[in-house]
């Protein structure tokens, strides 16, 4: 069943933005909401690794609202 929630214009651009192509506002929220604890990461990725990641991340959320 669905739920009718009121939220404000910031938060829903801020969900616009991280909204993927063919995905719907509850996927979305489904997606952030999923929790994540520091312990599933740990000595996965070394320092390095994860800097670049978080810059290849940053890099891509730029592009993507340069095409919105």
């Amino acid at each position: 069943m669905a739920k009718v929630i009121s939220i404000s214009d910031e938060v829903y651009e801020m969900l616009k933005s991280m909204k993927r192509k063919n995905e719907s506002f509850s996927d979305v929220i489904k997606r952030l909401a999923r929790r994540t604890t520091i312990k599933e990461f740990s000595g996965v990725l070394s320092k390095e690794t994860a800097e670049e990641i978080l810059r290849v991340r940053d890099e891509l959320n730029r592009k993507i609202k340069e095409e919105f």
